[in-house]
């Protein structure tokens, strides 16, 4: 079970600091508590009913087992996200993000597969056939493609949701999972939108405290899914493997019985013929 959340750990964490009140979003209102010199400062319970309701969400995708595609760009988030989303198996973009990574999915999957082509040049020894022209532009562009879809290499299909750091600048991403319908979890600031969000964590998203306190716990929610996922799996092949056994004396049974029957029909037909 995940840890409960305490508003304490957050407002320690700094996740109530908004943004300076000149350039808030007014749809964010509902989530301010107050403003103080300038800034707004963000409800910390409506924080933490926002993550409750997002972790939820999330266990449900994990445990159906999709994935989970976390976006953040900015440099106070790289590190926490990739370190974060790894440990619990799901991909990642701390890079610029790709043009066309979902609505062009095809594609990005090609770029991948290059990739792979290339890991394989160099384990059956095609790659020390090349000049050395050649295998410096080759491992560069193995280089470039590891660092833009490297943690990604793993997603042979388009998420079952996307989890974003600052709306505002991954308005791309945001932009094209809302054209495949593909929902949105999100750290939105008081200068974001949250309309465009399905599911809002109101939350400071410049601070890396604040950043790694947030996906602590949606990171837990998701691993908790995955718990759940394999528990079940696990269930399942106890039970056909039960199963399994216990046709098992019944075949035999079957069998018993054919036989028999097979000699009565012996017996009467010897019979017949004795009669005859």
């Amino acid at each position: 079970m995940a840890s409960k959340i305490e508003v304490k750990e957050l407002l320690d964490a700094g996740v109530h600091f908004g943004h300076l009140t000149r350039k808030w979003n007014p749809n964010m209102a509902p989530y301010i508590y107050m403003e103080r010199n300038g800034i707004h400062v963000i409800n910390l319970y409506k924080t933490v009913a926002k993550i409750e309701e997002a972790n939820e969400a999330l266990k449900k995708i994990a445990a159906s087992g999709r994935k989970i595609l976390f976006v953040a760009t900015k440099k106070q988030a790289k590190d926490i996200v990739a370190e974060k989303a790894g440990a619990v198996n799901m991909p990642y973009i701390t890079e610029r993000w790709p043009g066309g990574m979902l609505t062009n999915f095809v594609t990005i999957r090609k770029a991948v597969k290059k990739m792979a082509a290339i890991d394989r040049m160099k384990k059956d020894g095609t790659f020390n056939t090349l000049s050395k022209k050649e295998r410096l532009q080759v491992d560069r562009l193995r280089a470039k493609l590891e660092k833009q879809l490297g943690s990604i290499a793993d997603m042979t299909r388009l998420p079952g949701a996307l989890f974003i750091v600052d709306t505002m600048r991954e308005h791309i991403a945001v932009k094209e999972a809302q054209k495949l319908n593909i929902p949105i979890f999100a750290m939105v600031d008081t200068n974001s939108d949250p309309r465009d969000v399905d599911y809002v964590i109101p939350s400071n998203d410049d601070a890396s405290k604040s950043i790694e306190s947030i996906l602590t716990h949606v990171t837990a929610a998701v691993a908790e899914g995955l718990s759940e996922r394999k528990a079940e799996r696990a269930e399942k092949d106890a039970k056909s493997e039960k199963d399994e056994k216990s046709e098992a004396p019944a075949n035999t049974e079957e069998t018993a019985t054919a036989a028999d029957n097979s000699e009565e029909v012996k017996a009467e037909a010897a019979e017949n013929n004795s009669e005859n």
